[in-house]
């Protein structure tokens, strides 16, 4: 790949011709709209345009996924024949310009009539080009120097009930925490600025009980605060959590958008910890939207630290491989020069039963591993809840059963026999 070009990997279903839907999808994305007009010169195609460097057929299926109504009008029925389809663009045409970026690779390609289904699955920058956006400001090296956590598992749960709690019982569920040992808490994703627990009250409130902690322990609880709101209002809370000694803030990346992230990783050096919530209707279905290796990628250009990659055996759908998967594109740097590695963050319904599988896909420990009911559902109270993920961990590292380990730790025990239970 030049270093004056990207490249986008795309699946795409039609019962077109693959390859000429595929030079309609490059000359919509560049120089070219539906038919050739005044100005679009020989010499500026070949300066602009798309080129299609790839097509390969993969299947044929007698139903479109999604309805078109262009094919419609025009009586084209299927068979209806899906493709891999990779498109190089010139950098020239975006510069430096993560949401012209975005809209470069994605954009009207999810309407051409042409295609009864379309998804972004990658993207691949030279690392000249990786260079000029943002780097993560803290990324996982960092994270560990904030946590005071230079190796080993990162421990992390987030605040539950959800919603709900003043800023006073909001700090009282954190002191609980900080004492249990939790190296890491956040905001859950729908508890940003609540009328009943204002940032303004609550990021002095919760940060009181963190210090207090640290005087006891010596180790300050990295508290993730949700500051997701436009783009004034999260530099002024990011700015505020700076005062109080926080280390870390969360913004939902989807619905701040690219514009208000970057700005945010501009305006502040506190750990970002994107949280992904929404993915779900741009990755569910298998022929449409965009898959985590692109979106993880677009996400790490605007400088996050932290990304969501879901959990092993979790409560939503994506299924371990999907997860795993996600967790090796976090891990892997996207700039060979430098380390721009993400922390994978996982969450839903994560316990101690759920600890060997998710370190073995991780390859170690650099990963964050949350537990909300795994912690706070314990029968035996929130401090039982992290000495029994903390049990699980040793035990995998040293070779031992959850069982095995479980005689020696009645927190773990209990675990096993009551989230397991559930889990069955």
């Amino acid at each position: 790949m030049a270093e004056e070009h990207f490249e986008a990997e795309y699946l795409v279903e039609t019962p077109l011709d693959p390859a000429k839907v595929a030079e309609i999808m490059a000359g919509e994305q560049s120089s070219g709209t539906f038919i050739r007009v005044a100005g679009e010169t020989d010499d500026l195609r070949a300066r602009a345009r798309a080129e299609v460097i790839a097509v390969d057929i993969l299947e044929e299926r007698p139903e479109p996924t999604l309805p078109s109504a262009w094919l419609q009008r025009r009586g084209i029925a299927g068979p209806f024949k899906r493709a891999r389809i990779r498109i190089r663009f010139p950098i020239a045409n975006v510069g430096v310009n993560l949401s012209a970026l975005a809209s470069t690779v994605a954009g009207n390609l999810y309407d051409l009539g042409e295609v009864t289904g379309l998804r972004l699955q990658t993207i691949t920058l030279p690392t000249s080009y990786r260079r000029r956006y943002r780097m993560p400001k803290q990324g996982i090296a960092g994270t560990r120097t904030l946590m005071n956590a230079g190796s080993g598992p990162l421990l992390g749960s987030i605040i539950k009930p959800n919603v709900g709690m003043s800023s006073a019982e909001t700090a009282a569920q954190v002191a609980i925490l900080c004492q249990a040992g939790i190296d890491f808490i956040k905001d859950d994703e729908i508890s940003a600025n609540p009328d009943h627990a204002l940032l303004r009250e609550r990021i002095p409130a919760v940060m009181a009980e963190v210090k207090r902690a640290e005087d006891r322990s010596g180790r300050r609880v990295m508290m993730a605060f949700n500051i997701t709101d436009d783009t004034d209002a999260m530099r002024r809370h990011a700015d505020m959590v700076a005062r109080e000694g926080g280390t870390c803030v969360m913004a939902n990346l989807n619905w701040c958008g690219f514009s208000a992230v970057e700005t945010l990783r501009r305006s502040t050096d506190l750990a970002l910890h994107g949280h992904r919530n929404g993915f779900g209707a741009l990755s569910r279905c298998d022929v449409l939207g965009i898959g985590f290796d692109a979106y993880q990628l677009l996400w790490r250009l605007a400088g996050v630290d932290h990304m969501h990659v879901h959990g092993l055996d979790g409560k939503f759908a994506q299924d371990n491989q999907e997860v795993i998967q996600s967790t090796a594109l976090c891990l892997t740097p996207l700039d060979d020069q430098s380390d721009d590695r993400v922390l994978p963050a996982f969450s839903s319904g994560q316990w101690a039963g759920t600890v060997p599988a998710t370190r073995q896909a991780a390859g170690g420990d650099d990963f964050l591993f949350m537990a909300g009911g795994g912690i706070a559902g314990h029968p035996g109270g929130a401090a039982a809840g992290v000495e029994s993920i903390r049990a699980a961990f040793e035990a995998t590292r040293t070779g031992q059963t959850l069982e095995d380990a479980a005689k020696s730790s009645t927190a773990l025990r209990q675990a096993l026999e009551f989230f397991g239970s559930k889990a069955a």
